[in-house]
């Protein structure tokens, strides 16, 4: 397959390519998305295809108007219309029970979808211009951590979809906040930019799933990214977990039995027997920013381990735990 590339002056052939069942790979706020026209079967198959995503893995359908949710959800509680007034457009996710003619496809045959309006004002565009309901993962190889620039999706999903749309966002950098909405309460699936701190404004009831400190207790996830091992680069993912001065020097004493290693640092630090050091910043907001950005980073510098700092916040903090913990594979050392 010949992937074609634009920008964000040129839509139309690839809002064109999504209403005829094709694949078209676009940034939102969040990272690059994946996407197909959710109505049809076939292509919603192609992005499993594309990505080698698992099929119990449902999709999240992406929608460009407030009043197209009421085509998709069959119920919409009171505290989840106050969070669309709140976060929409914008990274939350919300999962509702289906109309009957969502394609079983796209929720992985349960009978609940998952929907978000995003912020970004490319993707938008495209969605408005394709004129259809647009089912969406993040545009990586299933697994891999997701891509947030135009050359890493390139280097995932050049020859394997019709278009890709070279645009600026994903400025979050993390995927999208993902709430079961089907219930009496907001229960996160996902942790995201929208934390758990903002939805109990809404609903004092709002709570984080069980599943999100052991992911084998999930049998049939209810949104992407519950049950497989996510976001992992080639190289193995350490994670060194406690207060600044214990992990560089827990860290340090690694490196000098690996010359082969990668540190992506928190809140400082060098570590001049690393291969490569990178700056994950001195926030929880940067951190989630540059996270997949720098894992990518490190498969470029040809690293076999990754050590990873990190301290445990609330907050922004949850969202960035969870992405890098799978990554890791749960890999973690406390100092």
């Amino acid at each position: 397959m010949k992937t074609v590339t634009v920008d964000k002056n040129n839509l139309e052939g690839a809002a064109v390519c999504l209403r005829n069942g094709g694949l078209v790979v676009f940034p939102t706020e969040t990272v690059y998305g994946l996407g197909a026209d959710a109505s049809n079967p076939q292509a919603v198959e192609n992005i499993y295809k594309a990505k080698g995503r698992p099929s119990d893995n449902p999709l999240i359908v992406h929608i460009a108007n407030f009043d197209d949710v009421y085509k998709l959800a069959r119920e919409i509680p009171d505290f989840a219309a106050e969070l669309m007034e709140r976060y929409w457009p914008g990274p939350l996710t919300l999962i509702f029970k289906k109309q009957p003619h969502v394609i079983d496809r796209v929720t992985a045959g349960l009978d609940t979808v998952a929907v978000r309006y995003p912020s970004n004002p490319i993707a938008n565009e495209l969605i408005r211009r394709s004129g259809v309901f647009v089912a969406a993962p993040s545009a990586n190889l299933s697994g891999s951590p997701s891509p947030t620039v135009y050359r890493h999706v390139k280097a995932d999903l050049d020859g394997r979809v019709d278009y890709i749309v070279n645009g600026e966002g994903c400025e979050i950098g993390l995927e999208s906040t993902v709430v079961d909405a089907s219930g009496d309460f907001p229960v996160i699936l996902r942790p995201g930019a929208i934390t758990l701190e903002m939805l109990s404004k809404v609903h004092p009831g709002a709570c984080m799933d069980p599943a999100l400190l052991d992911s084998d207790k999930v049998e049939k996830p209810k949104c992407p990214g519950m049950k497989y091992i996510h976001y992992s680069p080639k190289a193995d993912v350490i994670v060194v977990c406690g207060e600044k001065q214990n992990r560089t020097e827990y860290i340090s004493s690694q490196l000098k039995a690996n010359s082969n290693a990668g540190v992506m640092t928190f809140c400082g630090g060098e570590y001049p027997d690393a291969k490569c050091t990178l700056s994950a910043g001195n926030t929880m907001q940067e951190y989630g920013h540059i996270l997949f950005y720098n894992l990518r980073e490190f498969d470029g510098h040809g690293v076999d381990t990754v050590y990873a700092e990190f301290e445990i916040q609330d907050g922004m903090g949850d969202a960035v735990k969870n992405r890098l913990y799978k990554s890791a594979g749960f890999n973690i050392v406390n100092v």
